[in-house]
């Protein structure tokens, strides 16, 4: 009989791998509702006979084998920084080592990519929502003018939900998606049992002769091929979420059966009924089962958007921690994983803008031109520092390098040249968002590097305070006061201001640094380092990984050291820097502007350390930039 505690640890794999089901693998669960059907619109000019059928689903089945199942499943999810996924995750991995010219060229290469990953954020939910409401054309043409509007609600209740949390919202979807999983698979074998010979399509020469066949029009086709695996960056961005293991438990058991499936079916329904290009998915089931359907898809779909808002809340942080965006609130929502969090500012933006996207373009036919372009660069940017990995942290010879990662740079640069000429039919847009993104990332990055340049040129030397403190100069009062500071060296400016305002200093004196490491979590015996400076001042330098939770006061209740911190006695004093842009060397002074809104509007930094708000004390400053 099984030890209780292996029974525990395998109930917890299965509630994990159902979480997995129900949040990281919507996204991609859903592409069956469109991606075979933008495969054949009429202005692509591939008719859909029985070679070109069978062609284009070798093609689906290929390119959800390569990049998904080898790609990121076998080799990307390896690249974990301590549990934690993600473009940012990989990029810190990659970005530590290497010369200046070097690091700066890959930091920027997978800032862009993570940038261009909150335009996914954006179109996913509006495409796949959509999509499903669409099938109520199919039962009747009746509800056609009712599409947007409903799609529009059903948006709103999807990003409201957020706020429960992903452990509560995958323990709701997950059970939601193995029924979805279950009735695409039984609706796409109903289809293969009437005609077997779809099953063809597993021969790669199908995909090969398509392209032979067809040339330039069957290229731009691959655009289309290409929504089969959009879920893909979304998968490692939620690792963290999860676990890996868990989520390729999910896929190999139950996803990509599933899908393999379902696309077989419809291949195997266009052979018999070429005219059922316009909805082939909706057209798998009977008449009668027409509206449960759609509802199911509508439910799924929902779930669908679930990975890419969990993947950008993920990222979200790792920003935040590794300097790249201002603090932000927020939220954890699993005291058992610790990448399970959510984010209100993201939340709501990402529902307005998916709002807007429905609205503007009214169709998914037509956000599907917008859709491919972003996530097939992310991939690609991926896939390039993946490389970087293999060689330099996995310590792979050159030529296995090559060998294995060329092929697969090779198939992201044909889907991203295939998506590439719908720029003008809406991949504009998320091109126009990664854009927009990289430049408040790099400015805030920029600025505050440019912010602490400044402060250390107006600090004064510890080693004159000490001094003065020797001297008996300073008057002491009983206490103990922290003092937030960026620099390693001087005196905090929030310390400088209350020496200049109260005329006094506390008993016991402790300058806390925090430094984020571009490691996911940090050892407890790494976690914090004191340095006595003498006359009662201290430094603490802490060490928090960049998915942490930076909860100052919990951590210095388990501080061991030469102070010991009693709630009642300790006071947190913070510099609040009020920005004034300037044509001084550093910034253009439009970035100046961005970087000054960006810090007026960043969450202060008592609630982002979690610091008790009667302990709080902010002296402001104004600094020139």
């Amino acid at each position: 009989m099984e030890p209780a505690s292996q029974q525990s640890s395998r109930r917890y794999l299965v509630t994990l791998s159902l979480g997995a089901l129900g949040v990281v693998y919507g996204d991609i669960g859903t592409s069956p509702l469109y991606a075979l059907r933008e495969c054949f619109r009429p202005e692509h000019g591939v008719p859909p006979t029985h070679a070109n059928v069978l062609g284009t689903l070798s093609l689906i089945i290929w390119s959800l084998i390569v990049i998904i199942s080898i790609k990121y499943l076998a080799l990307v999810m390896r690249a974990d920084n301590r549990g934690e996924g993600g473009i940012l995750a990989l990029m810190s991995l990659v970005g530590a080592r290497g010369d200046r010219r070097q690091r700066f060229a890959l930091v920027s290469l997978g800032l862009f990519g993570a940038a261009l990953l909150y335009g996914d954020g954006m179109i996913t939910p509006a495409i796949s929502v959509l999509s499903a409401i669409e099938g109520l054309e199919v039962a009747t043409p009746a509800f056609s003018p009712f599409v947007v509007p409903v799609t529009v609600v059903v948006l709103v209740f999807l990003f409201f939900v957020q706020r429960f949390g992903t452990a509560r919202v995958g323990a709701a979807f997950g059970p939601v998606m193995m029924v979805w999983f279950a009735v695409i698979a039984l609706l796409g074998l109903m289809q293969i049992v009437q005609e077997p010979h779809v099953l063809a399509a597993f021969n790669p020469n199908y995909g090969v002769e398509f392209f032979v066949r067809n040339g330039h029009r069957g290229f731009l086709v691959l655009g289309a091929v290409f929504l089969a695996v959009t879920g893909g960056e979304a998968l490692y961005a939620d690792m963290g979420h999860f676990g890996a293991r868990p989520i390729r438990i999910a896929w190999f058991a139950i996803v990509f059966p599933s899908l393999v499936i379902n696309y077989l079916g419809q291949g195997a329904l266009l052979l018999h009924h070429p005219r059922g290009t316009e909805h082939p998915f909706f057209l798998l089931a009977p008449h009668w089962a027409q509206y449960p359907l759609i509802a199911l898809a509508t439910v799924a779909t929902i779930i669908a958007s679930q990975a890419v808002i969990s993947g950008a809340y993920s990222l979200t942080r790792q920003a935040v921690q590794l300097g790249y965006s201002p603090r932000l609130r927020i939220r954890h929502t699993s005291a058992r994983e610790i990448g399970q969090i959510y984010i209100p500012s993201v939340n709501w933006t990402l529902m307005l803008c998916s709002i807007g996207l429905v609205l503007a373009f009214r169709a998914s036919t037509n956000l599907a031109a917008a859709y491919g372009v972003a996530v097939t660069a992310t991939m690609g940017i991926t896939t390039a520092l993946l490389s970087v990995v293999e060689r330099e942290r996995w310590h792979w010879s050159l030529a296995t390098v090559v060998t294995v990662t060329a092929p697969l740079l090779a198939i992201d640069i044909a889907f991203f040249s295939a998506n590439i000429v719908k720029i003008t039919e809406g991949g504009w847009f998320p091109l126009v968002v990664g854009i927009a993104v990289y430049t408040m990332m790099t400015t805030w990055h920029t600025g505050r590097r440019i912010l602490n340049e400044r402060l250390a040129q107006q600090a004064l030397s510890i080693d004159d305070l000490i001094r003065d403190l020797q001297n008996n100069t300073i008057p002491r009062v009983p206490g103990t006061a922290i003092f937030m500071s960026r620099a390693r060296t001087g005196i905090p400016t929030a310390l400088l201001h209350n020496l200049k305002h109260n005329k006094v200093m506390h008993q016991t004196v402790v300058i806390v640094n925090i430094e984020v490491e571009e490691t996911a979590r940090v050892a407890d015996e790494q976690r914090y380092r004191w340095e006595d400076l003498g006359s009662g001042v201290f430094r603490l330098i802490v060490h928090f990984g960049f998915t942490e939770d930076p909860n100052l006061p919990e951590l210095l209740g388990k501080v061991k050291g030469p102070v010991a911190f009693a709630p009642m006695t300790t006071s947190y004093f913070l510099g609040r820097e009020t920005l004034i842009a300037t044509r001084a060397p550093g910034m253009a002074i439009w970035r100046d502007h961005v970087f000054a809104w960006m810090m007026r509007n960043a969450s202060s930094a008592s609630q982002y350390f979690s610091l008790p708000p009667n302990q709080v004390i902010e002296l402001g400053a104004q600094i020139e930039i």
